[in-house]
């Protein structure tokens, strides 16, 4: 009942125990006497109830009970199941429309499911502290991270989505992998800047994977730590930020929460039990779908995005980089690797310092002074030639020591020559 209903059944209960007259019940009410003595009739013959208005619980727009029936049935077979398994009031409603080409709204299909026992609501948490005001700009700041999940429940192996949001419009992009390293890192990031360009900032946790804390020896000597994610941003121009705690980045963890509810259920649909597939659908539907449905737009028009480089330069930015000696025999040792450069006198002499460069792909090169020098990677260490070979140092001679009368042998008094004798 409503307050008005409420009130208007403790008034006529004081008429009842005649407390107050209807008089002095339509001046309390503002009703006419007429329109007291209506709702008095009522209350006396069917008590607080009578007062209930009669339309209350019905709807003039209400689903026949024949379409209820239809689409309970529709989510008891197909969209039911354990709690982590069946899918919520919005997103059973939009593959009903998709799939089954049956239009229910999410509010009203809800309603439907709790009184159903096929949804329970979920219990509503205190916040945890004042959530920070989003960028105003698209590519001002983008968040990343990596979720780990049995995305694939039962039918593969678990693994990790690698996930940016951009803070401004909450536009996301992602892909799935086994771990969450450094090649995955940047292959996520460089997805992204193919698509919108490179943006201002990444804001990401405190994995060694993009940053990490120095160490003694650069702490000595005042050096800032890089790690190979790090040097690549660098390149770029984009600033990383680390964040102190998951709360801080709170966008894309909602985010990971909303991928392990949706994407879960969507690759289970699909019966994709593989990373291959799962990228090539998240990049043919699934992100397309979640942007359109989750995005929103900045508050300030201006895109912050810089151009996108060319693809030769994105090539040099994202490689592994390693600084390596040439050994004497001209052969560089790296991961328990051997490469044999090519002795040409304009390269790099031997003992000096080059630089490794790795692709993702297996591609290695090296490189001293900016150029790429021509290399062979070998099983072993080549075998010197015997005429090469250092020739065996003669034993060193003893000396032999000196006689009695050797001068070495007599005192500075012997020596000395005797002054009286001279005189």
């Amino acid at each position: 009942m409503s307050k008005r209903e409420l009130r208007r059944v403790g008034v006529l209960a004081r008429v009842v125990s005649k407390e107050l007259t209807l008089v002095d019940a339509g001046k309390i009410l503002n009703l006419s006497y007429r329109q007291v003595k209506r709702i008095w009739r009522r209350y006396e013959k069917e008590g607080a109830e009578g007062l209930k208005h009669r339309s209350a619980g019905k709807s003039n727009r209400a689903k026949p009970k024949k379409f209820r029936a239809q689409v309970m049935r529709l989510m008891r077979n197909k969209y039911s199941g354990a709690v982590g398994e069946r899918f919520g009031p919005t997103l059973a409603s939009e593959h009903l429309a998709s799939e089954d080409h049956v239009e229910v709204h999410a509010e009203t299909l809800r309603r439907w499911m709790l009184a159903e026992g096929l949804w329970s609501r979920a219990r509503k948490r205190k916040e945890h502290r004042e959530r920070r005001k989003a960028k105003e700009h698209f590519g001002e700041l983008v968040q990343m991270d990596g979720s780990f999940h049995k995305w694939f429940e039962e039918r593969g192996p678990e693994g990790c989505l690698m996930n940016l949001v951009d803070d401004a419009t909450g536009r996301t992009l992602g892909r799935l992998g086994a771990q969450e390293t450094i090649w995955a890192a940047a292959g996520v990031l460089r997805r992204w800047i193919e698509k919108y360009g490179v943006p201002v900032a990444l804001y990401t946790d405190w994995k060694n994977v993009y940053v990490r804390e120095a160490t003694e020896k650069e702490l000595l000597r005042g050096e800032v730590p890089v790690t190979q994610f790090g040097r690549m941003c660098e390149r770029l121009e984009i600033r990383i930020i680390a964040a102190n705690s998951p709360q801080a980045k709170g966008r894309v963890e909602r985010n990971h929460g909303t991928h392990q509810d949706r994407l879960v259920k969507k690759l289970r649909r699909k019966k994709v039990q593989s990373y291959e597939a799962a990228n090539e659908y998240l990049e043919a539907e699934y992100l397309a779908e979640h942007n359109e449905r989750f995005a929103r737009a900045a508050a300030s028009g201006e895109d912050y995005h810089r151009k996108r480089p060319s693809l030769t330069e994105l090539d040099e930015v994202f490689r592994l980089e390693t600084e390596r000696a040439i050994g004497n025999d001209w052969v560089v040792r790296h991961q328990n690797r051997l490469f044999q450069v090519t002795r040409q006198s304009r390269y790099a002499p031997a003992r000096s310092k080059v630089v490794v460069c790795e692709w993702e792909d297996g591609r290695v090169e090296i490189r001293y002074g900016g150029r790429r020098l021509c290399h062979e990677e070998i099983a072993m260490l080549p075998v010197v030639p015997a005429s090469a070979a250092a020739k065996p140092r003669p034993q060193r001679r003893m000396p032999t020591p000196p006689q009695g009368s050797h001068p070495w042998r007599k005192s500075y008094q012997q020596l000395r020559p005797n002054r009286r004798t001279a005189q």
